[in-house]
């Protein structure tokens, strides 16, 4: 099984909060990944020794400099509009139906599209411990941090 039913989710609260409900229509487009289709998703495009963001290290690309071209600031949008920066979407021409993942350690991935994920990004950041945002078939890649600020750059 590569998902687990929405209901299961651990973390649906965070698409369920009455502050900023997903649609309930739209809660088949937000797609847990089963912890083994999770740790093999992120040993193919993320790391094959760090199980979190907090360990990666030397020989995982989201540490190497090179990968990451700039920051934007996606706490002042969360809290003045509704739509993500537009510099940050400027970073990825993607297609709305562009099949993405919300990594946020290697027992937590989230499959989605592009056009969900730009409609609920509020609700994926209720989590901003360094998460990552990357495509299936495109190398544009973003970590969220804490401070409220995102790395946007291109992943190896």
């Amino acid at each position: 099984m590569n998902y687990i039913p929405f209901e299961d989710y651990k973390r649906k609260w965070i698409f369920t909060h009455q502050s900023m409900p997903v649609a309930p229509e739209d809660y088949t487009e937000i797609k847990p990944m089963a912890e083994a289709r999770g740790a093999q998703l992120w040993r193919d495009f993320i790391s094959n020794e760090s199980p979190t963001p907090d360990h990666f290290g030397k020989g995982d690309w989201p540490v190497m400099q090179s990968v990451w071209e700039g920051d934007v600031n996606w706490q002042k949008a969360w809290e003045d509009e509704a739509d993500l920066p537009e510099a940050f979407i400027a970073h990825f021409p993607w297609e709305d139906n562009a099949v993405v993942y919300f990594c946020y350690e290697k027992s937590n991935i989230i499959e989605t599209r592009w056009g969900m994920f730009k409609k609920y990004w509020k609700n994926f950041l209720f989590y901003d411990d360094k998460p990552l945002l990357i495509g299936r078939k495109n190398k544009q890649v973003a970590m969220f941090d804490q401070n409220g600020t995102v790395k946007l750059g291109t992943r190896p």
